[in-house]
């Protein structure tokens, strides 16, 4: 496809999955999906300065998830009136009021005030997310979305394997003072020992805070190119005859899809450092597992770079990657040792290609609906929060929802229980549910 004059870019039915004229736009997309890995990542290593009780650690995904379920929706009608590149700058422009926060929060080690930074940069978040996956999606053929969202997810993971390193400078030597937190008694001592790790952020987010400004601003005054789906409004009779996004059932089943995905991925990250304990295996070894999971997403992002749409459809993807992701999670369950842990790992592989293809099925054939299908699908990102909630209730007797405790189960069964049944729904959407587009069929 050749590059237009003007400013409105219709989507795309050419059968190549980047032509030339596509290209720059991907390159700025893809710097956006980095900034969320960043971002998300870097914020990990706030946490630890923060001398936390259970229940306000369990505030901290809250915190984060909600505002995608939140304001997902509320982002779709911002949209309408700005677009997707003004939305997009205002969302850089809302993290980085959200990032700035971090800066007194860090300094006077205030809780409130980092969940409530965390809550406004997540807000931001939910808005660039609402527009910048279908920007992605209908940029080109809908055919090929899952290469473009594999494309974006290398620029997402890349930034998570980075901020891993960046963490490690920022951090250096920290193990010595929280080794000395643990046992020190004097709090005067104490608060002065989380206070130097906590100012080793302050510069840190004072430069991301400018970043993200400055990015913006980039936006603002890119030639990024508006898309519109009028253009196939005026042919689609489906479209024309629906008033509403109740009337796609797919969207709302996309909906759970996203919500029992997260979910999955997160008690992957989450339940492989359990796994490594459990097995006595040493701290320095354990901490290579994350970025493993991170290798093994990057090893299925460049797979469905070179399959989709050429060798297999993006249905056809979802449906290898949720039986691959039952089979790991049967074999976490029943392995132990190193080959649980190789199990869990090889999750970043099944996961990998999931949002990729089930964000561009959940949106199909959504016309003007388009953007508010895709805040919809948005809000499942709250899957992120409540099922390993779910999973810690299981097994943990001081977890928020310990009324579901029972002593015979333990973490591997509260694992499998957990995300087993999410692999099997994800299944039915790759075969089935993303073809539900008619309501009596629901």
């Amino acid at each position: 496809m050749s590059d237009s004059s003007t400013s409105t870019l219709a989507p795309q039915r050419d059968t190549q999955p980047v032509s030339r004229g596509l290209f720059s736009p991907i390159v700025i997309i893809g710097v956006l999906f980095f900034m969320f890995g960043f971002v998300t990542w870097l914020n990990g290593t706030l946490i630890q300065f923060f001398d936390l009780v259970g229940e306000q650690a369990l505030l901290i995904p809250f915190a984060f998830f909600i505002a995608y379920f939140v304001l997902a929706l509320p982002s779709s009608y911002i949209l309408k009136v700005t677009g997707y590149k003004n939305g997009m700058a205002l969302g850089l422009f809302i993290m980085a009021i959200g990032c700035s926060l971090f800066i007194p929060a860090a300094t006077t080690r205030t809780f409130g005030l980092f969940l409530t930074g965390l809550f406004i940069q997540a807000s931001g978040m939910a808005l660039l997310q609402t527009a910048c996956n279908p920007y992605v999606s209908i940029l080109g053929p809908i055919e090929s979305a899952a290469n473009r969202i594999s494309i974006m997810g290398i620029c997402n993971k890349l930034a998570g394997i980075f901020t891993i390193f960046l963490g490690a400078v920022i951090l250096k030597n920290a193990t010595k003072i929280e080794e000395q937190l643990k046992v020190t008694t004097d709090a005067v001592l104490k608060n002065t020992m989380l206070q130097e790790l906590a100012s080793r952020l302050i510069i840190t987010y004072i430069v991301l805070t400018i970043v993200l400004v400055v990015l913006a601003i980039a936006i603002k005054m890119s030639s990024l190119p508006e898309i519109t789906m009028e253009e196939d409004e005026a042919d689609n009779s489906t479209v024309a005859s629906r008033s509403s996004i109740f009337q796609y059932p797919h969207v709302w089943l996309g909906f759970i899809c996203i919500f029992v995905y997260v979910g999955a991925e997160v008690m992957a990250g989450d339940v492989i450092g359990l796994y490594g304990k459990s097995s006595n295996i040493p701290l320095e070894v354990t901490k290579f597992f994350t970025p493993a999971t991170l290798v093994a997403m990057l090893v299925g992002y460049i797979v469905g770079i070179i399959t989709i749409p050429k060798y297999i459809s993006q249905d056809k993807a979802l449906r290898i990657c949720a039986i691959l992701g039952a089979v790991f999670t049967v074999g976490a369950y029943f392995a132990s040792g190193y080959m649980a842990i190789a199990m869990i790992v090889l999750l970043g592989l099944a996961n990998s290609l999931m949002w990729p293809a089930i964000f561009p099925l959940g949106i199909d054939g959504l016309g003007k609906f388009t953007k508010v299908g895709a805040a919809i699908l948005i809000m499942g990102i709250a899957g992120g929060a409540i099922i390993p909630l779910i999973y810690g209730g299981l097994y943990n007797p001081k977890a928020i929802f310990s009324f579901l405790y029972s002593p015979s189960i333990d973490y591997k069964l509260a694992f499998l229980i957990c995300t087993f049944p999410c692999y099997l729904y994800i299944l039915y959407y790759a075969v089935a549910g993303h073809k539900v587009k008619n309501p009596k069929y629901l």
